[in-house]
């Protein structure tokens, strides 16, 4: 268990292990001072356990040694074992009920109004992680040793297809981008196998005793399931009032999704409904042709000039980037922060350090389109927590209390912005300069706009199979059950056996993730109205230097301080709903080329020449692994972007 380390003045009695109970003069304490030393102590212990953990959780996830070079902190060595005890000492200190009942009577007796945010903040941060229950402590201590044991396991499986009778070693990106792309239905089918395999795998390691032990947890604390805890935590609201929700989109995008499949069978032929012929059959030749336009080498640049166009800045921070695949690499992009930014007690600034992954293979057809718009989001993600200007660390990170949407609303608010005519015909350029042609912008759009039902379907059922996962009866758990079940909710919400194996999500896995996805689909619903707020505000997007201001006002300065369904209203002048979304996937295709042209020309018709750098108020050092590949601390941002450049285009030689 872990010790109580605060300190508090003499107006405040503390005893290890209890209740911490104010001692009152004539009612009262005796000096509101003791709030403030109180927060002060919490945030500079959270900000410790904090950093431990997150050093931890990026040298296991990247493979690193004990020589790296960590952008802040000490080199340490890495481990499994470690990770797991950083993260329980930081949880233990996030779960102490003393700190919960001090935080109260602080609240109470002081008058001062910033003392008085603070610590509401605090208490409900603390009361996402109090755990009164001796069993439910219990559990959660063990349902995370088999959680660490299970990820170490899925990161040293051996993935990958078999091609003409050999097999080939390839990542789970790696499997999807292929499947996207090649040609060959036999070699499609293959990487299609190698990602169920996931399922196969986790489900026999450890997948089914987790959900046991996860549900048990929750249901100890007094929760429906496990799927009702995690979603109280991070929204204040529970499982009913969320599918709420979620069943008021599923049932307005079915019958889109019905005739989106109903057309692409028309279309291409029934097989083009197998999943791993339904991404190629929707895209999969546009893909090849739109690859050279999107240079995996110049992602870096790209982002750098975007987000600098629409005035986003990062406040100081430093990142570290680690963009390329390798072999024991953690499967998925993310991005976290090993280091909060927040507003000290004395004014003072903490600026935010952010690690950033993504995994890459420049030499894969579409590696670069997918590598830029994980890049975007991500990159999302820094800037949104790097402009967090809150005066507690606890409330610039996206653990609870931290809404799962507002987390993933501005990250993909930027990365959609990818997929506009306006932004490819200003950032779409081959090697040799030249811009994207209309005509394979126009291809791309009547390939994917009938079908882009198809994504919001898919991103659905990963909560509706986590829902229907931890309503099981452990007695019906089986690792075959998991299995059909997941085929079940697929065939059910995608209309059939869908081109990402919902056990291949990496999201199911960890704590942080797992119960978690449903937050990508009320972002992407407010991503849409989003955007339709700021077109019917400014009459553009692209390269709007209003968005940066914008986002840095109504999301990101306020932190988790106010609830995301507030937030979205108060910026966009309505609540949450999914209409601006099904709206967009329900314009007929002859107005949205309309539109898109006349977006394109105006945009490649305002090319200026490129600005001679970019400032985006940060450090950034590229990294692959434990090398370091560039570093703007001795360098400019477009320097440093040239020598990544310079690296990748030498590793990776373009094809003769």
């Amino acid at each position: 268990m872990m010790r109580n380390l605060f300190l508090l003045p003499a107006a405040v009695a503390f005893k290890r292990g209890a209740r911490v109970l104010p001692r009152v003069r004539g009612g009262a304490l005796s000096s509101t001072a003791t709030a403030q030393h109180f927060i002060d102590d919490v945030n500079a212990q959270y900000e410790a356990l904090h950093t431990d953990f997150e050093a931890q959780f990026w040298g296991t996830k990247m493979a690193l040694s004990t020589d790296h070079e960590p952008l802040s902190g000490p080199k340490r060595a890495y481990s499994v074992a470690e990770l797991t005890k950083t993260k329980q000492a930081m949880e233990a200190f996030l779960g102490d009920e003393a700190k919960l009942e001090t935080a109260r009577a602080l609240l109470a007796a002081t008058d001062d109004a910033e003392e008085k945010k603070t610590l509401e903040l605090m208490t409900r941060a603390f009361g996402c992680y109090i755990m009164e229950s001796e069993e439910a402590k219990a559990l959660r201590a063990s349902a995370t040793e088999t959680e660490g044991a299970l990820e170490s396991a899925r990161n040293s499986m051996t993935l990958g297809a078999t091609f003409d009778g050999a097999f080939e070693e390839l990542s789970s990106v790696a499997l999807r981008s292929r499947m996207r792309v090649d040609g060959d239905e036999t070699a499609r089918k293959a990487c299609y196998d190698g990602l169920r395999s996931i399922g196969s795998f986790v489900v026999e390691h450890g997948f089914v005793e987790l959900v046991k032990k996860r549900n048990a947890m929750a249901k100890a604390l007094g929760y429906v399931d496990y799927y009702d805890y995690k979603v109280t935590q991070a929204e204040g609201f529970g499982k009913a009032q969320l599918f709420g929700m979620l069943d008021e989109l599923e049932r307005a995008s079915r019958p889109i999704m019905e005739a989106a499949r109903e057309t692409l069978a028309a279309d291409k032929g029934a097989d083009a409904l197998e999943p791993w012929n339904r991404g190629f059959a929707m895209a999969g030749d546009i893909t090849r042709k739109l690859d050279p336009y999107f240079p995996f080498e110049k992602a870096v640049e790209v982002w750098g000039r975007s987000f600098a166009a629409m005035k986003i800045t990062y406040k100081g921070a430093s990142m570290d980037l680690d963009l390329l695949d390798r072999k024991g690499k953690y499967s998925n992009g993310f991005c976290h922060w090993p280091q909060p930014a927040w507003r000290r007690s004395d004014g003072s600034w903490q600026p935010a350090v952010t690690h950033f992954t993504s995994l890459a293979d420049p030499s894969a057809v579409g590696s670069g389109m997918t590598g830029l718009v994980t890049l975007m989001h991500e990159a999302g993600h820094a800037a949104h927590f790097a402009n967090t200007d809150v005066r507690s660390p606890l409330f610039s990170q996206e653990r609870a209390p931290t809404s799962v949407p507002y987390a993933e609303l501005q990250s993909m608010f930027l990365d959609s912005l990818v997929g506009d005519a306006a932004w490819r015909g200003t950032y779409a350029k081959s090697r040799g300069g030249d811009v994207v042609p209309w005509a394979l912008l126009e291809e791309d759009l009547t390939a994917t706009h009938p079908y882009k039902v198809l994504a919001l379907r898919s991103m659905l059922s990963v909560p509706y199979f986590e829902k229907a996962l931890y309503e099981m009866a452990d007695e019906d758990l089986t690792a075959a059950s998991v299995a059909a079940l997941a085929d079940a909710v697929e065939e059910d919400i995608e209309g059939g056996l869908g081109p990402r194996p919902l056990l291949s999500v990496p999201h199911l896995l960890s704590d942080e993730a797992s119960c978690y996805y449903h937050g990508y689909v009320l972002a992407e619903m407010a991503v849409h109205q989003t955007r339709a707020f700021v077109e019917k505000r400014d009459g553009f997007l692209v390269d709007n230097p209003k968005i940066g201001p914008t986002l840095t006002d109504a999301f990101w300065r306020p932190g988790n301080t106010e609830p995301f369904l507030d937030l979205v209203e108060q910026c966009t002048g309505a609540p949450l709903s999914g209409d601006a979304w099904v709206a967009a996937l329900g314009v007929p295709l002859d107005e949205l080329l309309a539109s898109e042209k006349a977006a394109y020309d105006a945009a490649v018709a305002a090319a200026s020449a490129a600005s001679t750098d970019v400032d985006l108020d940060m450090r950034v050092r590229i990294v692959d692994g434990d090398a370091v590949l560039a570093d703007t601390a001795g360098s400019s941002f477009l320097e440093a972007c040239a020598a990544f450049e310079s690296y990748v285009t030498e590793k990776y030689p373009a094809p003769k």
